[in-house]
């Protein structure tokens, strides 16, 4: 069968929607947020202020802090249930597989303001589960608030679950029954197949799983604000007041805030590939 060959032009031409696309709402917006974290608030001079600003600042430190460890609390409970779901998953039928596919597939896009609006209706001070409960004299929630840490890593974990049981069942598929078959008459016991055989293949997929649950969480910004608002110090909701607040406004501040955000992401998937590598070198 001849094959005709694409020309350069044919294909740059072909390609030109995709790069507008890149170069107007990537690039450039990138390039923009890092030039203006250089100025001052003024706007009239180029400085390192705001980083030494995001950096030493108390508050700024705080909700660096607070973003970090929300996001890999629910990163690793997240993972947790995601591997028992993605397991459970690659082991049933085809008519259950494709029903709860299409149910992951429909929670993890449920975020943002919807997901916040629907914890606060069902779990909220005069949710419909909530005072269900007291009417009934169940004490279930009691001390729960869901406009605190606790429930917002509740909110964040609800998205987590499904995002990573969708990328992982996959990686199920890579164990085979043979395998099995061989361990258990090689003598091993289910708990050795799972430790030396069968979690070296599923550790690249959970590795990359976790990292993006990691920038997931990171950089949600809606649910959170729908849920806590600035009661809660997150880096995200800060970026935000500091772009668009309702009294004072430092765009620079927030940029820097920004680019220090996704430095943090570009940092986390750098380990995560370091991470891998050692572990393709240790397999082979």
């Amino acid at each position: 069968m001849n094959h005709r060959q694409i020309s350069p032009i044919t294909l740059v031409i072909a390609l030109l929607p995709l790069l507008l696309l890149i170069l107007l709402f990537e690039m450039l917006p990138a390039a923009a947020m890092i030039l203006n974290s250089f100025r001052s608030d003024d706007g009239t001079a180029f400085t390192l202020q705001q980083y030494v600003t995001a950096t030493t600042n108390p508050f700024y430190v705080k909700a660096i802090t607070n973003s970090l460890l929300i996001s890999f609390y629910s990163s690793t409970v997240g993972i947790a249930a995601s591997l028992l779901l993605a397991y459970a998953i690659a082991r049933s039928s085809d008519t259950t597989r494709n029903t709860v596919l299409t149910i992951s597939n429909m929670t993890s896009n449920f975020a943002g303001l919807p997901l916040a609006f629907a914890y606060i209706i069902l779990l909220g001070n005069n949710g419909v589960i909530t005072i269900l409960l007291k009417t009934w004299g169940w004490s279930v929630f009691e001390g729960f608030d869901l406009y605190s840490w606790t429930g917002l890593a509740l909110v964040y974990v609800y998205f987590q679950v499904p995002l990573g049981a969708l990328l992982l069942y996959p990686s199920f598929y890579g164990i085979h029954e043979q395998w099995k078959e061989a361990a258990s008459l090689l003598g091993a016991g289910r708990f050795s197949f799972w430790r030396r055989i069968a979690l070296p293949i599923l550790l690249p997929g959970i590795a990359g799983t976790f990292t993006i649950l990691f920038a997931n969480a990171m950089g949600a910004y809606a649910t959170a604000y729908a849920l806590v608002g600035g009661n809660y110090n997150l880096l995200a909701i800060r970026i935000g007041a500091l772009v668009a607040g309702n009294v004072v406004t430092r765009p620079a501040l927030g940029c820097a805030l920004a680019v220090l955000l996704g430095a943090m992401m570009v940092l986390a998937m750098w380990a995560n590939e370091m991470f891998m590598r050692r572990v393709r070198r240790d397999l082979q």
